[in-house]
């Protein structure tokens, strides 16, 4: 799936984690403005355009070498302000603004999938009976399922419950105080240590908590597909 220097397939994966962090950035600010922070949304982070959100370094230049690498591609935006003093349940309204990030790219991934189904059945076209090696017949199709992918990466990456992901505001919550001083301090050496320490070693923690996920795209897709 990933891993080529195809100059159309770098393209295509660029665009779609592009668009993928537009929509988790998005959704963060769109939820907080519902809940009573409208902070985000005056600065027009409720946006699609790419312009409000992006990072030079975190949104371009890391994602393309990594892709070419032959890495999945990993990105940021610019944090999507959020002032919390605007919520009225502190702990409720800031969790859920949070997942909302995440929430927001697994169902752009489900949206990916609904659309490759109605390529296929619609076209006759060959996706393969082994869904990640797939032959992917025509371009639209190639970005559907790059979409797919893409977004489940970033939606569960996320999660992972460190700072500053969206995951650790779940968790920062049930903390005393002296714990989160803790956890705000290693949570970063740990993002660190599991993003580029164990990997060095061979070691894919990441890997091994976004398999799960993507696998189970991969079979509602096959289902979508009629089992093929």
């Amino acid at each position: 799936m990933f891993g080529h220097t195809n100059p159309v397939d770098i393209f295509f994966q660029i665009i779609v984690l592009l668009f993928a962090i537009c929509v988790h950035e998005s959704a963060h600010a769109w939820m907080a403005n519902r809940l009573g922070d409208p902070t985000a949304k005056m600065l027009g982070r409720v946006s699609l355009n790419p312009l409000v959100h992006i990072d030079p370094f975190g949104t371009i230049i890391m994602p393309l070498i990594l892709i070419v690498l032959g890495f999945p591609p990993f990105g940021w935006a610019k944090p999507t302000p959020v002032d919390t003093r605007n919520f009225k349940n502190l702990v409720k309204d800031d969790i859920l603004t949070s997942v909302a990030g995440p929430v927001s790219n697994f169902i752009t991934a489900f949206l990916a999938v609904i659309a490759l189904a109605i390529l296929w059945h619609g076209s006759g076209m060959a996706i393969g009976s082994q869904t990640r090696s797939a032959d992917i017949a025509t371009p639209l199709a190639k970005l559907f399922y790059d979409a797919m992918y893409i977004n489940v990466i970033l939606a569960v990456f996320n999660l992972i419950p460190l700072p500053p992901l969206d995951g650790s505001h779940v968790i920062r919550h049930f903390l005393s105080y002296n714990a989160l001083r803790v956890y705000d301090r290693m949570g970063y050496a740990g993002l660190v240590v599991i993003m580029f320490i164990l990997p060095m070693l061979g070691i894919s923690i990441i890997g091994a908590i976004i398999a799960p996920f993507l696998a189970f795209y991969e079979i509602l897709l096959a289902l979508f597909l009629g089992g093929r």
